[in-house]
């Protein structure tokens, strides 16, 4: 069941950054990653108080507003990424470096010690993920690497913060964690919102706003499955199995908007589905 909600959870943040990133290019990518956030608030809030039958202590939901602090940094340089147009440098920046710093950390600080297949399948989906992203050479740019640094030393807080909460806690952690973030995003937003180029399409078009706050509604999913799959897995195999979400953007990008598959990411992609396949049945 944990590898599951794990895979839900890839699933879920590979369709939210893939809507996330088609609309940062259509309005201010600091407005949808705040209206995402605020959407994730409101749908955490209404189903925490069916997850868990106490209140969460003090301890849980630090954990989760600590959690939250890093999906802000995590989201806002990741749509600011994308909005620039560095979707192949990004992604694959903030998808490595938010899988390989938890499982360190979870395998030295934590004293995780996954099975041998567990860590056969962790060696090949992080190049893995590295490739599934990656772009044919004409169209690569190397603008938005600090942007992919950020964003995956955030990924990785979000993980490991949120992986500490106490089972009884339910969900209230991941909401705790959306109220980090919309205040960590709106932090952001006031000091890279003035340096945003025009988008001929405002996030105040209904249309924008609905769909951001859907994005966020899938991210807080996302978290909601990650969480419990820590319940049952390590949190190593967790966080690797979540992360294999930028396959969702490629295969959306070659279906839904007929772009070409390259080698590397066809590589990418058989790496990363024999690295599921590993921890699975590990």
């Amino acid at each position: 069941m944990g590898v599951m909600l794990a895979l839900v959870s890839a699933i879920s943040y590979g369709l939210s950054d893939f809507l996330g990133g088609v609309l940062s290019r259509r309005a201010p990518f600091v407005r949808v990653a705040l209206l995402g956030q605020v959407g994730g608030l409101g749908a955490t809030v209404l189903a925490a108080p069916l997850s868990a039958g106490a209140l969460p202590g003090p301890a849980d939901l630090v954990w989760g507003g600590l959690s939250g602090v890093g999906t802000g940094l995590g989201m806002t340089f990741l749509f600011r990424g994308m909005s620039r147009g560095a979707i192949s440098v990004v992604v694959p920046v903030s998808a490595v470096g938010g899988v390989v710093l938890p499982v360190l950390v979870a395998a030295v600080v934590l004293g995780d010690r996954p099975a041998p297949l567990a860590w056969a399948g962790t060696v090949l989906a992080v190049p893995a993920l590295w490739w599934v992203s990656r772009e044919p050479a004409s169209a690569r740019g190397t603008g938005g690497v600090a942007d992919g640094l950020v964003a995956g030393g955030g990924i990785a807080l979000q993980y490991l913060a949120l992986a500490q909460a106490a089972p009884a806690a339910g969900i209230w952690p991941v909401a705790a964690g959306r109220v980090t973030a919309t205040a960590a995003v709106g932090v952001l937003a006031i000091a890279l919102g003035r340096r945003e180029p025009d988008r001929t399409v405002r996030a105040s078009a209904c249309g924008v706003r609905a769909a951001a706050a859907g994005a966020g509604v899938l991210a807080a999913l996302a978290l909601v499955c990650y969480l419990f799959a820590t319940r049952t897995e390590l949190v190593a195999v967790a966080v690797v199995l979540s992360s294999l979400y930028p396959v969702v953007p490629v295969l959306l990008g070659v279906t839904a908007l007929r772009e070409r598959l390259g080698r590397a990411q066809a590589l990418g992609l058989a790496g990363a589905l024999a690295g599921c396949v590993l921890i699975a049945t590990s």
